[in-house]
């Protein structure tokens, strides 16, 4: 497991910065208790070895025109390796499609999609995803509302975890 790798003052950077990836890098030191040069060396090294893959803004997907949210459960005809990756790579083309996650289950695929209203989702539901070979089956559920959407690691639950273990 990599996280037993990483010592505390690591896993501490790495939650600081999942709270806030804005803040300075000497901010961060200050949080996490070590000199700004060594923490952003730690960071680096995080970076580089792919824990940490990137810095984002959450945006108000509602407020910016996206009002419609939508999970589709995709069934393929077939799972061969080179079907799912070429079904994959069509899914990173799809604007609308912003997750796709490979499910064990009833279903194949579960995209979490958005778009401005319900008419343009239709119009790739039956234009792009709905004629895509392979595609068997397609069920889609609309979202009401949102009650949690908490991006990242609990890392809380991953130090208790790790002290267990010590």
């Amino acid at each position: 497991m990599v996280a037993t790798r990483l010592d505390p003052i690591d896993r501490k950077i790495l939650s600081e910065l999942q709270a806030d990836g804005r803040m300075t890098n000497v901010e961060l030191a200050k949080r996490v208790g070590i000199s700004a040069p060594p923490c952003l060396r730690r960071v680096r090294t995080l970076e580089e070895s792919g824990l940490i893959q990137g810095y984002h803004a959450d945006v108000n997907a509602r407020e910016l025109g996206f009002e419609v949210q939508v999970f589709a459960m995709v069934g393929l005809d077939s799972q061969a390796e080179a079907e799912l990756s070429a079904f994959e790579a069509l899914c990173r083309e799809w604007p609308l499609v912003r997750e796709c996650h490979m499910l064990n289950g009833e279903v194949d695929f579960i995209l979490k999609c958005v778009s401005p209203d319900l008419s343009s989702f239709q119009s790739f539901l039956t234009g792009e995803l709905l004629t895509t070979p392979n595609v068997a089956s397609v069920k889609t559920s609309l979202v009401i509302r949102g009650a949690k959407d908490e991006p990242g690691v609990p890392f809380d639950i991953l130090e208790e975890r790790l002290s267990r273990s010590a």
